[in-house]
């Protein structure tokens, strides 16, 4: 268990928030990873892992039409993967990792090139990349580590806007405390 996911689990159930997984080159380690920590079946809803092409249609709601011209490995089919597996699991939160752990180059994207979602409340739902947070990662290491390292990533971001938001929230309170000033 990392201490980034006994933080995101600890956000999330302090702001009583929920979370789904989507993944593809990471088979289900985001998930291991979160379901580490104690406590996280308060917030964690659960995981989709669309390693093949067509189950990220099919399961995530991701454009046909996209996964045809740009392949799995791309920043709006990871965003398309965090905003599809947030409305298919009823979540708060939303996170996708797709990319490209080798040996051998995939969709025209070389070994190392991995894509990480998050899509989180403040978004209309809609998928596109305005309506959450989407990161290039391009790693260097074998298999293991890319994929590693991209639930590192993905974690990350998460705590990222969670610890955004929770910040936002404590400045609305204030505000309000303090008469709107």
């Amino acid at each position: 268990m990392s201490s980034t996911a006994a933080q995101v689990v600890r956000l999330l159930t302090v702001n009583g928030g929920t979370l789904a997984v989507a993944e593809s080159l990471t088979g289900g380690l985001v998930a291991a990873e979160i379901t580490a920590v104690p406590g996280a079946s308060r917030v964690f809803r659960g995981s989709v892992t669309a390693y093949a092409t067509d189950l990220k249609h099919r399961l995530l709601g991701v454009d046909d039409a996209l996964l045809a011209a740009r392949g799995a490995v791309d920043p709006q089919v990871a965003a398309d993967m965090a905003a599809g597996v947030r409305r298919a699991l009823g979540a708060d939160w939303g996170i996708a990792t797709t990319g490209v752990a080798g040996p051998d180059p995939q969709d025209g994207q070389e070994v190392g090139t991995v894509f990480v979602a998050v899509h989180g409340p403040s978004g209309t739902g809609s998928g596109s990349l305005a309506d959450g947070k989407v990161e290039r990662l391009r790693l260097n290491g074998g298999r293991a580590e890319i994929r590693m390292e991209s639930v590192r990533s993905v974690l990350a971001l998460l705590l990222r806007e969670l610890a955004d938001e929770q910040t936002g929230n404590e400045r609305a309170q204030d505000t309000e405390r303090n008469g709107g000033f």
